[in-house]
């Protein structure tokens, strides 16, 4: 079974207000990002978030997610991880770890990860878009411990960079999906969402 993890906790203290809630296309972000995951074929969905949850929940309203709380998340990324990775079930085996203020994933990008994953015995599935190493990243079970010890605000990239032999990297013609941090960020990706482009 695999799991995905959507990090939906942050503070967004660069945008200035709650940007997860925030209208692209008629829905919240953070709607938008969970039924992109949703439609890349995972078996089930939790979302981590602060622990003023019912906006997100009422963002959510009708989708079968799991809403998990870090209590937190002032102390960074890595809380929202460790707060995911525990409340999985024993049946996940496998694990997706999508941020949830990237709104504009290219509907190829989750199936092109799991499609990897099934095939390659490595631990680890990661895209490399043109500009660089991106997310979101799969993780097989075994790699679980560490994800429950990391600390800080760089989430798991010290785990992909650790031992890259364990890593499976999946090359994509495309750019990496941008976050939406700030107002500029935000006015760009509902532009480009509008005009159908996904990859922007």
């Amino acid at each position: 079974m695999i799991a995905a993890i959507v990090l939906a906790a942050g503070l967004s203290r660069r945008m200035g207000q709650a940007k997860l809630l925030m209208p692209v296309g008629g829905r919240a972000i953070i709607r938008y990002v969970v039924e992109s995951v949703l439609a890349g074929g995972v078996d089930s969905v939790w979302v981590v978030t602060g622990p003023d949850v019912e906006p997100i929940e009422a963002a959510l309203g009708g989708i079968e997610v799991q809403l998990v709380v870090n209590p937190a998340p002032e102390e960074g990324q890595a809380g929202s991880v460790r707060t995911g990775v525990a409340a999985l079930p024993p049946s996940v085996d496998s694990v997706l770890i999508a941020l949830g203020d990237q709104p504009s994933l290219a509907p190829s990008i989750i199936p092109a990860l799991l499609a990897a994953r099934r095939t390659s015995p490595k631990l680890i599935v990661a895209p490399r878009y043109r500009d660089g190493q991106g997310n979101p990243v799969v993780f097989k079970r075994e790699i679980f411990p560490e994800l429950l010890r990391l600390t800080g605000d760089q989430g798991a990239r010290p785990i992909i960079k650790k031992e890259p032999t364990r890593v499976e990297w999946v090359e994509l013609d495309l750019p990496m999906p941008p976050d939406v941090d700030t107002p500029d960020d935000y006015e760009k990706i509902r532009a480009n969402l509008r005009a159908g482009n996904h990859a922007v």
